[in-house]
């Protein structure tokens, strides 16, 4: 088998936390289900999926691989189609994911909570069509179908997959409530599709080249506004050869917990690709409940824990932590936004009083660098510190204006190179070229619109975000895009969004809206913009806080003074 090698520059000063050997990685040239399968051959007999407590072997998950993609070829799906995925972590989700790759296609991952006109936005301009999505979304894809260029659509239930017990009480606390259709032209259920796979007896697989698109994920680019960013099955497969580097200690025995959701690249890359691509359990969540957190802990025992810092802050909130035993825990991990000093501390603390002799290690990245690129391994961990470049990857600190580098110690603009940069933004050649800039070299650099500096032993610390955003969470939320929407409202003359300060979410997003001269503010149009909000934006982009103003404040060149807004609401705090 042919590998590829990803080599670094000898004078980074962070190799020295490296072995010699370990400073290059190496990748196959495989599609993503190629590179699955090739990892699991001695795995068949071990467990693949636990979902509350049904169990699923690598045999059975890829017998149900080769299920859904014979089902998808039936239908029509061919080579270089593109498929959305709009589910929440459930087992169908990770076999259409690799079915998709199986036959060659390209998965379109979408939030499952997305309002109607983004769903409809996303299928039309990657030109999805197949949609895999859960069925609550019915009456949404019902509604835009025709605008779209979706010719099947396959209806996914939480429970089709749950023991049988819980999936009927599933049934009739959650899905009798929805109304849905008969099988027909346009619309499938699981079950149905499925069985269109086992009767289909030619061969399946043909795969996309290592170099050529295999995933379209979402996020809001280094600009603030959406982006489809696409990435190359070498993208997301070089980062699982970077991960067994980092975290030498993971093994086919081990556990990791699913909670991250799969349409976001740290989910998708590193808590399911990565596990399964290791041969280990992957414990699947479609809904985090904090209250619940210790239950999870005590029942299926992860050994490794990856989240945001909202989850970890659920973890040491939590009142019913006192007897959980984390004893079994090799890796606590935490990623999709900044820990601070203090937190990590605290979680650091909690975990040693659980007799967790690890303590949370951090990692930096973008879904333009397909999730991360930038880890603290054990010996280059330093409290506050993202971590070092990950094997393969390299970074440098630039001056925001100049572009020039900057020394050590001083604050600039974060810029990475690697193997598992983006091949680009679809259909946004001109944002493409902004954002990845080749040098004199011939290196392309990711500017990441993050500030950060480097110590004198190649760590990054990462100091705030060049771009307005907020995290809700762990997700982007990006207030010039909400903004962009309110705008669009036939009432609405101006509108500002910022960021104000949750207890459990760390920011949620708050309006402040101008109307238009000839309407006036009364319950009955703030009900409406409501509405209109729940239609257009995500749930957790919606504001949680509109404020109805005459005016904005606004900066010496005219433009809306968000700082301003900022202030306020921090004075109100006071």
């Amino acid at each position: 088998m042919k590998f590829f090698l990803f080599h670094k520059k000898k004078n980074k000063i962070w190799q020295k936390y490296y072995d010699k050997d370990k400073r290059n990685v190496e990748v196959p040239p495989m599609s993503i289900y190629e590179f699955l399968a090739s990892n699991n051959e001695e795995h068949m007999d071990h467990v693949a999926i636990n979902y509350f407590g049904a169990k699923m072997t690598y045999q059975e998950l890829f017998q149900e691989i080769d299920y859904c993609a014979k089902a998808m070829r039936s239908q029509g799906i061919r080579k270089g189609d593109v498929v959305s995925i709009c589910l929440p972590n459930v087992p169908e989700s990770v076999i259409a994911f690799y079915a998709v790759s199986k036959i060659g296609g390209i998965a379109n991952m979408i939030h499952p909570l997305s309002a109607e006109e983004e769903i409809k936005a996303s299928i039309r301009d990657t030109k999805s069509v197949m949609l895999f999505t859960v069925n609550f979304n019915y009456k949404k894809i019902l509604s835009i179908l025709d605008e779209t260029s979706l010719y099947k659509t396959i209806l996914i239930s939480p429970r089709d997959s749950m023991p049988k017990a819980m999936g009927i009480g599933y049934f009739f606390m959650q899905d009798r409530k929805v109304k849905l259709p008969k099988s027909n032209e346009s619309f499938m259920f699981w079950k149905d599709f499925r069985n269109k796979g086992k009767n289909y007896n030619r061969e399946v697989l043909n795969p996309t080249l290592w170099n050529e698109a295999a995933v379209i994920l979402h996020s809001g680019g280094t600009s603030g506004t959406p982006k489809s960013i696409v990435l190359s099955n070498g993208n997301v497969n070089v980062v699982i050869g970077q991960a067994r580097i980092a975290l030498p200690e993971n093994n086919d025995r081990d556990s990791m917990l699913g909670i991250l959701p799969m349409f976001h690249c740290f989910g998708l890359v590193e808590c399911v690709h990565y596990p399964l691509s290791i041969g280990a359990c992957l414990i699947l969540v479609p809904k985090f409940d904090a209250g619940r957190f210790d239950k999870l802990l005590r029942k299926y025992r992860p050994s490794i824990i990856p989240g945001v810092p909202t989850l970890f802050e659920a973890l040491i909130k939590n009142k019913h932590m006192d007897d959980v035993d984390l004893s079994n825990v090799k890796y606590v991990v935490s990623g999709g936004d900044a820990l601070n000093v203090e937190r990590n501390l605290a979680v650091n603390e909690f975990l040693h009083q659980h007799h967790c002799v690890h303590g949370v290690v951090q990692g930096y990245g973008m879904t333009e660098t397909s999730g991360g690129c930038v880890f603290s391994t054990t010996n280059s961990y330093t409290l506050g510190s993202v971590g070092i470049p990950l094997p393969g990857n390299d970074m440098k600190i630039v001056n925001p204006d100049t572009k020039q580098e900057v020394e050590i110690g001083q604050v600039g603009e974060i810029l990475i190179s690697g193997p598992s940069v983006m091949m680009g933004y679809l259909n946004d050649e001109e944002e493409t070229n902004r954002v990845l800039e080749k040098d004199q070299k011939g290196i392309i650099w990711v500017h990441t619109g993050d500030l950060g500096y480097m110590d004198k032993n190649g760590c990054l610390f990462f100091v705030q975000r060049l771009k307005r955003l907020i995290i809700s969470s762990g997700y982007n939320v990006y207030p010039s895009h909400i903004e962009e929407v309110l705008n669009k409202h036939p009432a609405i003359l101006n509108s500002c969004v910022v960021g104000v300060p949750h207890p459990y979410k760390v920011q949620v997003p708050k309006a402040y809206v101008v109307l238009k001269s000839d309407y006036k503010e009364s319950l009955k149009l703030k009900a409406e913009i409501k509405e209109y909000c729940e239609k257009n934006l995500s749930k957790y982009m919606i504001p949680k806080e509109f404020v109805y103003r005459e005016s904005l404040p606004k900066t010496m060149v005219g433009k809306v003074d968000y700082h301003q807004l900022e202030k306020e609401n921090e004075e109100e705090k006071k």
